[in-house]
């Protein structure tokens, strides 16, 4: 009686310690739920992420495009001393490669913007128009670039007029070009490049006052080297 009774008792126990031993282990409040293991795993993904980018960007050429640079640029829209006026920006596109070296830095077609400095149109200014414009940005590779550019100044002297002279400094002055080598809105206008610092040659002025038409090709000159990657 006593052995089975032993018995018994032996076999509640081990019954206890097999129940014991499969009970999962209590929460103790320090294990991350599912919504913190995925907002961990988002964050360590994203600083993957930028590590790639940053290797990417470091791997990247550095290309420096110098001062003295020249970037003709063809407008999107018209111009004026009687139509625009100063603070009015304007867009536009690189009317042709920009080369460092032998090397193609800012591609044909890059979008631009720029800036009205300045426009009189005639009556305002001694008598004469004047416009001025500046080149602000250029899109290379996907991200707007700003640059510093010399002023392009055009005037015209005198009432009746249908000369305008562009001033500015540097041998590159550039100008004002009857839209592009397919012709175009501006095509029935020219103007020859300046060489000489001061003036640069005749340009379109309409009806007496100033007026660059649209896919009139313009070229300014970085008065700042321009650091790029590619």
């Amino acid at each position: 009686m006593r052995s089975r009774l032993i018995f018994l008792t032996l076999l509640l126990y081990f019954g206890f310690a097999v129940i014991g031993c499969n009970k999962p282990p209590a929460d103790n409040g320090n294990q991350p739920s599912a919504s913190e293991q995925g907002g961990a795993n988002g964050d360590q993904e994203a600083a993957r992420e930028k590590e790639k980018k940053e290797h990417r960007e470091a791997k990247r050429e550095r290309v420096v495009v110098p001062a003295g640079t020249a970037v003709t640029v063809s407008l999107g829209s018209a111009l004026g001393s009687k139509l625009s006026q100063a603070g009015q920006t304007f867009s536009g596109s690189v009317a042709k490669d920009v080369l460092a070296g032998n090397a193609v830095v800012i591609p044909q077609g890059a979008n631009v913007s720029g800036t009205v400095t300045d426009a009189k149109p005639l009556g305002k200014f001694a008598g004469g128009a004047v416009l001025q414009v500046r080149l602000d940005s250029i899109n290379v590779n996907g991200a707007d670039v700003p640059v510093e550019t010399a002023t392009r100044t055009f005037t015209q002297k005198g009432k009746g007029k249908r000369t305008a002279v562009m001033a500015g400094g540097g041998a590159a002055l550039g100008g004002l070009i009857g839209g592009l080598a397919g012709g175009g809105k501006g095509a029935a206008i020219g103007l020859a490049a300046g060489g000489a610092a001061g003036t640069g040659g005749a340009a379109f002025t309409g009806n007496k006052d100033i007026v660059l038409p649209a896919e009139s090709a313009i070229t300014f000159e970085l008065s700042q080297a321009l650091e790029l990657r590619r």
